[in-house]
């Protein structure tokens, strides 16, 4: 808990920054310092996060540095992420996922960016690899973010006109080789350890597939086409089937209904709410498209599919399906599970690109171009990615009992929460304790049957808190425990 839950930004900042490679010692040091300053005020605007005139000066001129890319920002920060995955024992799960940063309204940065949305507006595709540990049916709370393992950071090519459907499936650039892209960021997992690619619907192309085949990885993805199966022997409960889809459906049940975490869904209006479901799987072949795109062998791939089915959803509410795509086996009821467990871990990336845009605000910068604002999306995604450890830290099962203090987090922090959030000057708080308080000053009301709260929620209690820390440091003279 100690190496996630440091009160002090000036180490974290050191740690995830510290050896970046700027080409000379002195952006490092400045680079190390802003991060110091983000940490503390996260969210809102530069200038809000940078109050102090010669701070956002600083920043604008390390930017101005050729040196000052974005591989060379979140280049410690992912070794860092690496070097602990290497030392995480078991299961490390790397989740997947494309978002669009909009900077549609920033004019002269805009020009050099590429279409999003709808084609009206201009940003970046962000792709984002998160390395988590699964925890386990009985204790999700167990599961933990270990760090942002890779970020592809690119425009959306625009298709010229008159560009043909096989031209367009050859193109090097386009965005299903965003998958692969990533996760050659990654690396190998070494000798007899177990990462697992978890992947959403978008990651389903048959190139992507045969990659991870051909480079020996392991995968988790949910479909979203209904492949045609090869061979003769996809037999269901009492038939031959030449479909995914059929085939899955049709597949008996693995023992009995277990219950499955859903995260809350924006995009969808749904609520986070636990599913009673009911698991099936079994092993398949895969048939190589037609029309085969880019680096792509053709041939066919034998794998498992894993079928996820809600039973008596709420009333109103569309029953839950997925269809799961592994190379991993699942030919026992505990490997299915295991794997859909694995899957259930996939909105934890979605939670963070919460704390990309509504967190750290990415979107909020008025650069005047795209090379000024690359590497400062690769600082706020670092900072997002640390702060988001801090907040699942908090929901560990030993965060309740474990004290803030023994923790890292400064006695005067906790003094501060203990007095302002709960009332009790004095009071020791635990790990979840201070975290919950940090919450109460942002206007969370921490309710029996309050969720958790969400990143604007907690931002804006850091920010008040790191008000009361500054005041009580002015009055006393920096002489605070």
């Amino acid at each position: 808990m100690e190496a996630v839950v440091d009160g002090d930004w000036a180490k974290l900042s050191e740690r995830h920054f510290g050896s970046a490679s700027l080409g000379d010692a002195r952006r490092s040091r400045r680079l190390v310092k802003t991060a110091e300053l983000i940490f503390k005020h996260p969210a809102g605007t530069l200038p809000d996060k940078l109050p102090h005139w010669a701070d956002l000066m600083g920043l604008y001129r390390l930017l101005d540095a050729e040196e000052v890319t974005h591989a060379a920002v979140i280049a410690p920060h992912c070794r860092w992420t690496l070097d602990q995955m290497r030392q995480t024992p078991g299961v490390v799960l790397l989740l997947h996922d494309t978002t669009e940063l909009d900077y549609t309204t920033r004019r002269a940065a805009a020009a050099g960016l590429g279409q999003i949305g709808n084609g009206g507006g201009r940003g970046y595709l962000c792709h984002n690899t998160l390395a988590v540990t699964p925890g386990t049916a009985d204790r999700p709370g167990d599961r933990r973010v270990i760090g942002l393992a890779a970020q592809v950071l690119r425009p959306r090519r625009t298709v010229p006109q008159g560009e043909t459907a096989r031209q367009k499936r050859q193109h090097p650039d386009r965005e299903s080789r965003l998958w692969a892209q990533g996760r050659q960021q990654v690396g190998d997992a070494p000798a007899g350890a177990t990462w697992v690619d978890v992947c959403d619907r978008g990651a389903d192309c048959f190139e992507f597939l045969e990659y991870e085949h051909a480079h020996g990885r392991h995968y988790v993805i949910r479909a979203a086409k209904d492949r045609r199966l090869d061979g003769e022997d996809h037999l269901g409960c009492d038939r031959v089937h030449r479909t995914l889809y059929a085939y899955a459906r049709d597949l008996p049940a693995m023992g009995p209904t277990r219950q499955v975490e859903l995260g809350a869904s924006t995009r969808k209006g749904a609520k986070a709410r636990t599913a009673t479901v009911r698991i099936a799987a079994g092993p398949l072949t895969l048939a190589a498209p037609a029309n085969p795109r880019g680096q792509c062998a053709a041939a066919s791939l034998d794998l498992w599919v894993i079928r996820v089915a809600e039973v008596d959803p709420p009333p109103g509410v569309a029953a839950v399906e997925w269809v799961l795509l592994s190379n991993v086996p699942a030919a026992t009821p505990a490997q299915a599970a295991e794997r859909v467990d694995w899957y259930a871990c996939r909105p934890m990336i979605e939670d963070y690109h919460k704390g990309q845009k509504s967190g750290v605000d990415i979107e909020l910068p008025q650069l005047e171009s795209p090379e000024r604002l690359a590497p400062l999306i690769g600082l706020l995604s670092v900072v997002a990615a640390v702060l988001l450890q801090l907040r699942h830290a908090a929901r560990q099962p030993e965060a309740a009992h474990a004290p803030a203090t023994g923790a890292g987090v400064p006695t005067l922090w906790v003094q501060l929460v203990a007095a302002q959030a709960y009332r009790t000057p004095g009071r020791e708080l635990s790990v979840a304790e201070f975290f919950v308080g940090v919450a109460r000053l942002g206007g969370h009301l921490a309710r029996k049957n309050d969720g958790p709260p969400g990143w604007q929620t907690m931002w804006r209690g850091w920010q008040r808190l790191h008000l009361l820390v500054e005041g009580a440091e002015a009055v006393m003279g920096g002489n605070c425990v």
